[in-house]
């Protein structure tokens, strides 16, 4: 299920970019907040309905349209080196997320990055409707969770709720690389 659902904010967001529509231009015709509509189209949140139906009008797709298949049939996940699918986040400019993959588990989805922070970068405060965890695999970086800066070091693991707000800071002379897990909460209903 997860699967599907990473495939639709892509499909979204590639239709708003092919039609060379702006998050704030969505977000106006859709009645939908600008922050709402990035966070679906990266798989931070999962849409309710009548938000999905609000952002399919705005954007004039239909539901025939959209490919909701999902992608992982084999019985493991192995992905190779340099395999990994870049991802534009217009929310974290400086940082560079490469998804690798994403599955489904049983009260949650997880959902996989190699994150790469480049220097001078500061990442405002974010939240997400997903508990992360975060390894340093190179450099060292501030994560900001709740306006308390964290020193984090080649080799941490930073396990956290990512409904608070946290940001990232690469202050330091070498860009960061991170492993980061995103542990996606599965709607109820």
């Amino acid at each position: 299920m997860e699967d599907i659902l990473v495939n639709l904010g892509k499909q979204l967001k590639r239709v708003r970019l092919n039609r060379e529509l702006s998050l704030k231009q969505v977000a106006d015709m859709s009645d939908v907040s600008t922050g709402l509509i990035s966070k679906i189209e990266n798989f931070r949140t999962t849409p309710s309905l009548p938000v999905l139906l609000k952002i399919m009008q705005a954007l004039r797709i239909d539901l025939s349209e959209l490919n909701l298949m999902s992608n992982n049939a084999e019985s493991y996940i192995l992905i190779r080196q340099g395999e990994g699918e870049l991802e534009d986040r217009e929310d974290s400019v400086g940082l560079e997320y490469t998804f690798l993959f994403s599955n489904t588990l049983s009260d949650s989805a997880l959902r996989t990055y190699l994150v790469k922070v480049n220097t001078g970068v500061y990442r405002e405060p974010i939240s997400t409707d997903a508990i992360e965890l975060i390894y340093v695999v190179s450099g060292k970086l501030d994560y900001i969770i709740n306006e308390e800066s964290i020193v984090l070091y080649e080799g941490d693991v930073l396990f956290f709720d990512g409904s608070v707000a946290h940001a990232v800071h690469n202050r330091y002379s070498k860009k960061a690389q991170l492993l980061k897990m995103y542990f996606i909460r599965k709607n109820p209903f």
